[in-house]
Parts: C-alpha cells; structure tokens; sequence
C-alpha cells in the first residue's frame, strides 16, 4: 500500500480548487464546486452505512449522495468525492444497470476509517475544501476556542457547515500542526 500524499500537498490542491472558483468565505459552496469540476449530484437512500459514490462513465460523473443522512453530512460526502475525482483514478466495477464498464468510487464505513491511502487522502481534502486552513485559522485567531469547549465548536461548526465531529476534527489537527512546526 502507498503512502498518502502530504498534508500540505492536499491542501495545495484544495486551495487551487477554492480559489478557481472564488471562494472568500464559509461556508463553502461545495456544490458549485462539484459542478464545476463536471460532477452532477444525484440524492438518493441508499442502505446501510453507504454515504455516496463518484461514478465515471467516459465525459459523464455523477456523485451519488446518500438523502438520508444530515445535510452537513452530505457536504463532506460530495467534497469527499470531488478529492476522489480530482486525485484518484477510481477502481474499475461492472454494474449491471450499465452496459459498460464504469469507475466507481463509493464512501462507506470503510472509507471513513481511512485505511488505505485514497480514502485518508479523500477525507483530508475533504476537510481541507470545507474548512479551509486560512479561513479556520483566521476564526481561530479572531476567538481562540478551547477544543472542549463544544458551544464555541458548535458556533464555528454552524459558520461552516459541517458536524461538530468535523470542526473538532479539524482544529485539533490544526492545532498539532502549529505547535509542531519546525
């Protein structure tokens, strides 16, 4: 198995996609940028722990989102999938309502416990593009927030549009970084 690309490195990438499309605040039209990207959204229930897919089929993607989960949560499913179309190939899969072979990309239990570099990556640029580091940074230097505070989380969390996993998540990363540059 490879080893993911940086932090850096995928932020690099989120940041040019942020900036083609004029992003100057949060939250992040997420969607638009899908768009932009030639993706077109299609919601649907799907069962079990399935959040969504990214299907290639030649000039055609699609990025399927599970309608039964939180809206926050299908932000960070779409970003999720716009890091497997803009860095991943995608992995070959025949699927019987096509008559071709299609690459598929699916979000799922597994892929959110990032065990293989694509999917640590996917989650780390999906962060990156909904919660941008210079925006964070800036609500960080504007109101330092304490990580176990969950109100202030929750408000930035809210500003954003992602879960107070995700916000937390992110922080404390971001935190880690800062105190570990060299």
């Amino acid at each position: 198995m490879r080893k993911p690309r940086s932090a850096r490195l995928l932020r690099e990438e989120a940041t040019k996609l942020l900036k083609a499309n004029r992003v100057k605040g949060a939250p992040v039209p997420v969607i638009d940028i899908a768009t932009s990207m030639g993706a077109r959204i299609r919601y649907s229930p799907f069962e079990g722990e399935l959040a969504g897919m990214l299907v290639r089929d030649h000039d055609q993607v699609v990025i399927g989102v599970n309608s039964l989960y939180h809206p926050n949560r299908q932000r960070f499913t779409v970003a999720h999938e716009c890091a497997h179309l803009a860095l991943h190939e995608g992995e070959v899969h025949i699927d019987r309502s096509f008559s071709f072979n299609v690459r598929v990309n699916r979000r799922d239990a597994v892929s959110s416990m990032a065990a293989d570099a694509k999917e640590i990556e996917a989650n780390r640029f999906a962060a990156e593009l909904l919660m941008p580091y210079n925006m964070v940074l800036a609500d960080l230097k504007e109101r330092p927030i304490d990580v176990e505070n969950e109100e202030a989380i929750r408000e930035l969390a809210r500003k954003y549009q992602v879960s107070i996993q995700a916000m937390t998540h992110r922080i404390t990363n971001l935190l880690d970084e800062l105190v570990n540059i060299p």
